[in-house]
Order: C-alpha cells, then sequence, then structure tokens
C-alpha cells in the first residue's frame, strides 16, 4: 500500500490529482497539503512514497523546498507538478533533487506517465526537459534560445524576488546571504539579460517566459 501526498493549495487541481491517483494506485492512501509548511508536518507524521508537489504554494521556498523535504525524509520521491515554465525551471528542479518535473499545461496522460514513472522507477524527464539537457551537453555549440535557461538557480530565485518586489535586504534575509552577495547577482542578472533597471528586466523576463 503506498502513501502519496499532494501537496497543492488549490482545491479543485488537489481534487483532480487525487481522482487520477486513486485511479492509478486504488489502494493508496492518498495524504492532502494546502501549504508547506503543512506537507512537512505531514511527512514528519507519515513516511510518504511519493509527494506531488507543486512549488507555487503559501510558504513555497523555491528550490529549497526540495532539500527541506528531504531533511524530513531522506528517501521520499518527489514530482513537481506545477505551472511555470518547464524549461526554465524544470532542470533547476532536478538539479536541485526531485526526482521528476512535470507541467501542468501538459496532457493527462503524460502527468499519469509521470506519476507511475517516478513512483516506480524514481525518476521522470519530460521530452521538452531531455531535448535542452542533450542541448546543454554539446558545450561547444550550445547557444540558449532564451536567456534565462541560461541562469542558474540562486540567480532565477533572486530574479523572481526582485521583480515580486523584495527588496535587497529582504532578499538577504530570506536566503541567509549578505546584502553584498545578493547585489553582486542582481548586477550579473542585469548583465546577462542586458538590462539597466529592474522594469526593463520585468519587461524581459516577463517576454522571455511567455515565449517558452
Amino acid at each position: 500500500m503506498k502513501n502519496i501526498l499532494i501537496v497543492e493549495d488549490y482545491q479543485i487541481i488537489r481534487l483532480a490529482t487525487k481522482i487520477l491517483v486513486q485511479d492509478l494506485y486504488r489502494a493508496a492512501v492518498i495524504h492532502e497539503a494546502a501549504s508547506f509548511n503543512a506537507a512537512l508536518s505531514e511527512l514528519a507524521m507519515q513516511p510518504q512514497d511519493l509527494v506531488i508537489l507543486d512549488v507555487q504554494i503559501p510558504e513555497g521556498q523555491g528550490f529549497e523546498m526540495i532539500g527541506a523535504m528531504r531533511a524530513v525524509q531522506k528517501n521520499v520521491s518527489i514530482l513537481v507538478f506545477s505551472a511555470i515554465e518547464e524549461r526554465i525551471y524544470g532542470i533547476h528542479y532536478l538539479r536541485s533533487g526531485a526526482n521528476g518535473f512535470v507541467s501542468k499545461n501538459t496532457a493527462t496522460e503524460e502527468l499519469r506517465a509521470a506519476i507511475l514513472s517516478v513512483a516506480e522507477t524514481g525518476r521522470y524527464v519530460s521530452p521538452r526537459i531531455k531535448v535542452e539537457l542533450l542541448n546543454q551537453l554539446d558545450k561547444h555549440n550550445y547557444r540558449p534560445d532564451n536567456p534565462l535557461l541560461d541562469l542558474s538557480a540562486r540567480e532565477i530565485t533572486i530574479m523572481d524576488m526582485l521583480i515580486d518586489g523584495f527588496w535587497i535586504k529582504e532578499i538577504a534575509s530570506k536566503l541567509d546571504l549578505t546584502e553584498s552577495s545578493v547585489s553582486t547577482y542582481k548586477a550579473r542578472l542585469f548583465e546577462k539579460l542586458q538590462v539597466a533597471t529592474l522594469i526593463e528586466m520585468f519587461q524581459k523576463v516577463r517576454h522571455y517566459k511567455d515565449m517558452d
């Protein structure tokens, strides 16, 4: 009997995911959480075989969420199921320790395949992410068509926080960094994205996320 935790703050999506999981594993015990802290509490109370995780939830910590879950249950399988841009974020979540990433924009059959693959083999890589990973292996010829693909996980985290209106001091506190380190990341982002202001960065990021 499998224990499966669905972490999703939208009740209708949580219900739809639960129905899909029950169709795949009729004897499974389904646990639910609508926030990240609630998910950690569920993990602490009951070891889970699989976590289906939306990273855009209350108290979410971005890429750090995977490590936080592993700190509670070391070997739990984690499938990220989110509406964030697959090519931009998916590889970084895999590198952060997630067992798989699947977009909410994907067909139901791919979600089914992802759940089965992570639950049974411990890994799922979507066709789109697989192509991007193969492209990145060709280091001499790889030229990303989207500059956001050239950012590190930390750079993406700080970029998103700046766009969300956080001040450098707030970002430093939340990420346990010095203010000078955050300022350095900000300068590096401006250089990589070829912008001079936060407004320009917001506009360029929105453009490249929309095209992806």
